[in-house]
Parts: C-alpha cells; sequence; structure tokens
C-alpha cells in the first residue's frame, strides 16, 4: 500500500476543509448576511448595454451602504457604479449591481449594519494595465488601473505622497505613493522631487470637490521609474513666490544641468505677469514683473525648460501667487458672483451651525443667506454675528462661501424682555429678545412693542429684514412676511434709552411663529 500517497491525499482534504470553513466564517456576520461577497460584472460588447449583477442581503437590522461625502474613503461608492437599493430594513433584500461597458476595474465598497461591517468587493472585466496620458486618464473609467509617465509639478504631501503630474496633454492627482516596498507614509525615501520624469502605476479614482469640480487621481500608485530633472527651483524670492496688491517682482533662482533655460508663460496672464530678466549658467535667476491687481488672489504655473545633449526636454514648473482686493458684498451679490478667486467679506448672523469644529455654517443678512464651508476661525453659536472673508465657491450647484476665515465675531446674548431692561445702555452690546407683538407703531419701519409672558413690555425701535440693511432695504418687513398683533417675534438689537423709554435699538429680524 501506498501510505505516501494516502497521506498527500488526507492533508489536501483537510487543507479543503479548512479553506471551505474559513470561507464560510469570512462571508457571514449574526447581523447581516450576504448571499455573495463577490460580485463580478460582465463586459458588454455593445457599449450602451448596462452590466448588472445582484445579490441577497439578509440583515436583522436597518442597513445601508457607506459613502463619505467628507473623506476619501477606501469603500466611498464610484461613479461608475451603481447599487440598488442603497439601503434597507430587516429582512431579506434583493440589491442590484449596475455599471456602463468598460473592462479592468474593481472597487470595495461596504454595508453598514447595527455597528458591524461588511464589505462586498465588485469587479468588472480583467484587470489590466493600461499605457495612457493624463488625458486618457482624465476621460477613462474610475477604479481601471493605469501606467502614466510625466513630469512632477508639485507636491502638497511628504509623507503620503501626495502631488501633480503633468504630460503634454494634461495633469492629474497622485494620492498616495507607495515606497519601494510597497508601504505607505514612506514617500520621502524615493528621493521624488519637483521637475524630476516619473512613471507610475495605479488605480483611478474621482474626488468630487466643493466648488463642483472633479478631482482625476491615481491612488496608491507603485513608482515604476525615475528620472531626475535636469533643472529645478531651488527657491525663490519672496520664499513663498507671492506679490502684493500693489505689484512687484518675483525671482526664481535656479539649478540647472542642461542647455540653457526657455521660460513659458501662459498666453492667458501675460497681461498681468512678464519676464523681465533671466541669466546664464548653472543656476540662473529668472525675474518676473507682476502688475498692480485690482481683482481677487490670483496664481500661475509658469514653466522653466532645459534640454540634454540629445535635445531631450525637461521642465520645472513654479507657481507665481499675487494677492488681490477683498469686495466688500453683501450676501445677494455674492451669491450672484462667479466661482473663482475673488476674496469677498460678507457680514451677517448665524442662522445655523452644521459643524463647529470644521467651521461649517449658514450666516444671512438682509439680501438673503448662504452656506460657509470649512472657515477657519470660527468660534461663534446660533444667533451671533460674524465677518468672514473667503471666495465665491459652490457644491453641486449651490453657491457657498470656500476657503473662508472669521475674521470678527459679535456675541449676542440670549435674554428675556425683564432681562433685557436690566441691561447698560451700549449700542456696541447685543442681545437676542423674543415676545409677542402687542402693538405695531410704524409698519414701514417695523416700530413695535413685544410683550412677555408676564406682561412686560419693551419696544424694538425698528425691525429690518437683516444685518447690514440700510436705506430703503429696512423698509416693510412687516408687510412681507405678514407679521400681526399676537404673532412671536424675535429679534437682536442693543439696548438704548430714548425720552426715558429704554428700547431694542434697530432691531434685527432672527424668526418669527404666527
Amino acid at each position: 500500500m501506498n501510505y505516501k500517497f494516502l497521506f498527500t491525499a488526507f492533508v489536501a482534504l483537510m487543507g479543503m476543509v479548512l479553506v471551505s470553513c474559513s470561507d464560510e466564517e469570512a462571508t457571514y456576520l449574526s447581523e447581516i448576511r450576504v448571499s455573495q461577497s463577490y460580485v463580478s460584472l460582465p463586459v458588454p460588447e455593445n457599449k450602451k448595454t448596462v452590466a448588472s449583477a445582484s445579490i441577497e442581503v439578509d440583515a436583522n437590522s436597518p442597513w445601508a451602504f457607506y459613502d463619505s461625502e467628507d473623506t476619501k474613503d477606501t469603500y466611498k461608492i464610484p461613479s461608475w457604479l451603481k447599487i440598488t437599493p442603497l439601503k434597507g430594513e430587516a429582512g431579506k433584500t434583493k440589491v442590484t449591481f449596475e455599471a456602463d461597458s468598460a473592462s479592468g476595474r474593481e472597487c470595495s465598497v461596504k454595508i453598514l449594519c447595527a455597528g458591524k461591517e461588511q464589505v462586498i468587493n465588485v469587479i468588472q472585466g480583467v484587470k489590466h494595465v493600461e499605457n495612457a496620458t493624463c488625458a486618457q486618464v482624465i476621460a477613462g473609467p474610475e477604479s481601471k488601473t493605469y501606467r502614466v509617465t510625466g513630469t512632477c509639478s508639485g507636491i502638497y504631501n511628504t509623507q503620503y505622497g501626495n502631488w501633480f503630474l503633468d504630460d503634454e496633454t494634461g495633469r492629474i492627482t497622485i494620492y498616495g505613493t507607495l515606497d519601494k516596498n510597497g508601504q505607505t507614509k514612506n514617500f520621502a525615501s524615493l528621493g521624488i522631487e519637483v521637475g524630476d520624469i516619473i512613471t507610475v502605476e495605479g488605480p483611478k479614482k474621482e474626488y468630487k470637490n466643493t466648488d463642483g469640480s472633479i478631482t482625476h487621481e491615481l491612488c496608491d500608485v507603485t513608482v515604476i521609474k525615475i528620472e531626475k530633472s535636469l533643472i529645478k527651483v531651488v527657491d525663490t524670492d519672496p520664499a513663498n513666490a507671492t506679490a502684493p496688491v500693489e505689484g512687484g517682482e518675483v525671482k526664481f533662482n535656479l539649478d540647472c544641468k542642461g542647455n540653457g533655460v526657455s521660460v513659458v508663460i501662459p498666453d492667458e496672464v501675460k497681461d498681468w505677469l512678464t519676464m523681465v530678466n533671466v541669466t546664464s549658467g548653472a543656476n540662473p535667476v529668472v525675474v518676473f514683473k507682476v502688475a498692480p491687481n485690482a481683482a481677487g488672489d490670483r496664481q500661475v504655473d509658469v514653466t522653466f525648460k532645459t534640454t540634454d545633449a540629445n535635445g531631450k526636454e525637461y521642465t520645472a514648473v513654479a507657481t507665481v501667487y499675487q494677492k488681490g482686493a477683498i469686495v466688500d458684498s453683501n450676501i445677494a451679490d455674492f451669491l450672484a458672483a462667479e466661482v473663482g478667486n475673488t476674496q469677498y467679506r460678507l457680514s451677517g448672523v448665524v442662522v445655523g451651525v452644521t459643524d463647529a469644529a470644521k467651521g461649517r455654517f449658514t450666516i444671512r443678512d438682509y439680501s438673503g443667506e448662504v452656506y460657509v464651508y470649512n472657515a477657519a476661525e470660527f468660534n461663534a453659536k446660533v444667533g451671533d454675528i460674524v465677518t468672514v472673508e473667503g471666495k465665491r465657491a459652490a457644491f453641486n450647484g449651490t453657491a457657498q462661501v470656500g476657503s473662508g476665515v472669521v475674521m470678527n465675531t459679535i456675541p449676542v446674548t440670549k435674554v428675556s424682555i425683564e432681562e433685557f431692561l436690566n441691561k447698560e445702555d451700549n449700542k456696541d452690546v447685543y442681545y437676542m429678545v423674543t415676545g409677542t407683538i402687542d402693538e405695531i407703531a410704524n409698519a414701514t419701519y417695523g416700530n413695535l412693542y413685544l410683550k412677555s409672558e408676564g406682561d412686560t413690555r419693551v419696544y424694538v425701535y425698528g425691525t429690518y429684514p437683516g444685518w447690514g440693511a440700510t436705506g430703503d432695504a429696512r423698509k416693510n418687513l412687516i408687510a412681507t412676511l405678514g407679521l400681526e398683533v399676537g404673532d412671536e417675534l424675535t429679534v437682536i438689537g442693543s439696548k438704548t434709552t430714548h425720552n426715558g423709554t429704554p428700547q431694542v435699538n434697530n432691531g434685527i429680524y432672527f424668526g418669527h411663529v404666527k
């Protein structure tokens, strides 16, 4: 008898049993079960045909696919994949995955149920690497793997390796770079510098920015080849390459191992940026003249070029910045402005706070209201009056303040009518007062009396539609809102006294209840 053969067969059988048990345990959780954790979508020959596949979800609690808008989570549902439904209740649910005709892409999505996560891996076609230009990556499907060669034009994270790769067809973002051992957070070990010619390989992802635009990325790329550039920027004067509003000069000191230096300035900025001097040698200096700026912040990438003995071209890309004037604006005019780099200064009452830690809130003035996204130095509450500076941005077509900074905050204290009447007169201190409209003395300007539950009255000298109202903009709020005696009204104002009568001075409308 061949015992060796029997022993080998026994080991193989046990291996199959162990693998089977392991797969079963990995697929099922007590809170949620899926009929399969891998979904394979076919590649239709007709590009107009939709590929689809379905699984069954069996959950003991409500569940939902995880999709984060604020982070670039690994499990964010890519734009090329449609999942129906995205959430469900306890019980069994058929879930369908759909995609258009494409090949060589994959992703992972996850379901949250009762605090547990179930990962579903989705693949379409055969994954293969495609040599491509930046333009082809931008136009290509999400999750497909590409190999691209281009120039490193800027590095913005030296730990994870986040940088920009340019070729003659466009620019893509490299979001995460693996080191020689395939590890993350070790970008510095690669020695990549701006101007180097790099070949990378990785999957494409798309990230939606706050202004609604899309950033096309290759994520956690593997570096295939690094060719050191013969030209690079050593330093600049000023150090941040930023010209003041009134204009001036910006100098770039270069290190050049090639044959001479040529400079490329985009045509669209030649009305405000010109080159006035370039020296020769191994350490050339390029001097730009920047014109005065009456608009908002602006910037432009300039390119320095050199060649080797065989005529091969090497480039270095640098950015010239210039501070812009800040436009004082009401919210209505800000909303009507175009998305861009112009800086605006807006003031209004905080009427909602989405995330105080991240500076996400809504302000309102007499002309309208706008959402402020991720403003620095935010330390206010609902009712406070803030001044914020930022750019006109947009998200999903909705206007918002982007790259904002809160420059000033006027605190507003919520008090009862009785408490308000006991405060000292001070036009610079603001209170929020709520009461029932007891009498309307002047409907045009909103002069009226508010009464507390204890029948204490206070005179409101002016009820205006919002912060910043002047002239005719102060008029007719009573008629516009249909305010009547008996309605509950909340106003913001300071404590003053006129002819011996204490009053809420220049009341700012905050809200009402019919």
